[in-house]
C-alpha cells in the first residue's frame, strides 16, 4: 500500500515541535515530528507526563481492524488521520499546563489525546486531576470513565450477585467500583489465572471460567470474545441480563441461544461511553462524568492496574511486542521527559 511507504511531513526550520506516535499502516508506528503552534485565547499548551496504552481498542487500530462501516464512530477526540493510517490515534494523555489559560497554568491535567510529547487543546478539553491522584495514575480516567457509565447502564442493587466477565482495563475497572457497593458479590472471571492476584487487590474473587459460579443477577462481559459472551449467558439466573461492554472490531461474535436464553428470559445490552448512560444524561455532561472519574481514581486499588512502563521513544516497539503478544498485563504506560 502506497502509505506505507508515506515519509513524515517536512516542518519548516525554526518551527517549535512536538514529537508524536503515528501509525502508518498496520502494524507500521513510527515517531513523527510535527508543529507545535502557540496556544491562542481559551487553548492550553500541555506537556505529557504519562499516556496508557488501551490493549482493547489500540491494538484493534494497531492491527488495521477498524471496521470501515464505523470509522467515524472510533474516531478519537483528536484523531488525525484516518484508519487503517496514517493515522494518530490514542486517548490517555496526562501532562501539565505549560501555557495558556492563567487558571491551568502548573495544573496537572488529564486530556483524551494521542501519544505525543507536547499538545495545544482548548482549555475545556482538560480535566484537573484531584491533588490526590498520582498523575501514572490518572491516565486510567478513560477506562474508569467507561467503568462509570457501564455502572449506570447496570445499575446494580445492594445484594447483587455479579460476575464481570474478562480481565482487561476495563473489567478490572467495573470490577472495582461494583466492589465498592455494599453487599455486591463480584467475581472476576478470566483465562488468565494469573489475573487471580490482580482481582485480590481489587477486593473481589476469581474464577476460571470453567470454575465459575452461575445463578447471577448481571454480568458485565469484557473479554471481546464470542466465548467469553457465551460464558456470560450462561452464568446468568433466570431474567438475568448480560450487559456487553466489548468492542469486536471486524470479528464476527456467535453465541448459542437455542438453550436457556429464551425459557429463562435472558438478555443482552450494549454499553458504550461515546454517550452518558440514559438514566444520567439528563443530569451528567460528559465533563462531569469525566471528573467524577477522576475523583474515583483517589482509589489505589487502582494501581493494580498499571502493569508497565516504557519510555516514549520506545512506543512503536511497544505497540509490536503487545500485538505479538510478548508484553503481557493491564494499562502499560508510556513515560516522557520531565515525569518522576
Amino acid at each position: 500500500m502506497t502509505s506505507h511507504a508515506q515519509a513524515p511531513p517536512r516542518v519548516p526550520a525554526g518551527t517549535r515541535t512536538a514529537l508524536a506516535y503515528w501509525l502508518r499502516g498496520p502494524g507500521l508506528g513510527q515517531l513523527r515530528e510535527e508543529p507545535l503552534p502557540e496556544p491562542g485565547p481559551g487553548e492550553v499548551l500541555v506537556r505529557a507526563l504519562h499516556s496508557g496504552i488501551s490493549r482493547g481498542t489500540e491494538l484493534l487500530v494497531h492491527r488495521g481492524a477498524v471496521p470501515p462501516a464505523q470509522a467515524d464512530t472510533m474516531r478519537a477526540p483528536f484523531q488525525s488521520g484516518s484508519f487503517p493510517g496514517p493515522v494518530k490515534y490514542g486517548y490517555l494523555s496526562v501532562g501539565v499546563v505549560a501555557e495558556g489559560e492563567a487558571a491551568l497554568l502548573g495544573r496537572t491535567v488529564f486530556c483524551l489525546h494521542p501519544h505525543q510529547t507536547a499538545y495545544v487543546v482548548p482549555a475545556a478539553a482538560v480535566t484537573v486531576v484531584p491533588p490526590d491522584v498520582p498523575a501514572r495514575r490518572a491516565v486510567l480516567a478513560g477506562t474508569v470513565e467507561t467503568a462509570l457509565n457501564a455502572l449506570w447502564d447496570l445499575g446494580p442493587l445492594i445484594g447483587d450477585r455479579i460476575a464481570v466477565v474478562g480481565a482487561g482495563m476495563v473489567g478490572c475497572s467495573v470490577a472495582r467500583l461494583l466492589a465498592r457497593l455494599p453487599e455486591v458479590d463480584v467475581v472476576l472471571v478470566d483465562v488468565d489465572e494469573s489475573r487471580a492476584d490482580v482481582a485480590e487487590r481489587l477486593g473481589v474473587g476469581f474464577a476460571a471460567p470453567e470454575q465459575a459460579s452461575g445463578d447471577r443477577d448481571a454480568v458485565v462481559h469484557a473479554s471481546a470474545t464470542s466465548a467469553g459472551l457465551q460464558r456470560s449467558l450462561d452464568l446468568l439466573a433466570s431474567e438475568g441480563t448480560v450487559l456487553d461492554l466489548s468492542w469486536y472490531g471486524d470479528r464476527p461474535v456467535e453465541v448459542a441461544l437455542g438453550g436457556a436464553f429464551h425459557s429463562a428470559r435472558l438478555g443482552i445490552r450494549a454499553s458504550q461511553v461515546g454517550a452518558v448512560a440514559g438514566v444520567r444524561r439528563g443530569r451528567h455532561t460528559h465533563a462531569e462524568r469525566l471528573a467524577l472519574a477522576l475523583r474515583l481514581l483517589a482509589d489505589p486499588a487502582f494501581d493494580a492496574l498499571l502493569s508497565g512502563e516504557s519510555p516514549f521513544a520506545d512506543l512503536p516497539a511497544v505497540m509490536r511486542a503487545m500485538a505479538a503478544g510478548r508484553l503481557p498485563g493491564l494499562c502499560h504506560t508510556i513515560r516522557y521527559d520531565g515525569s518522576a
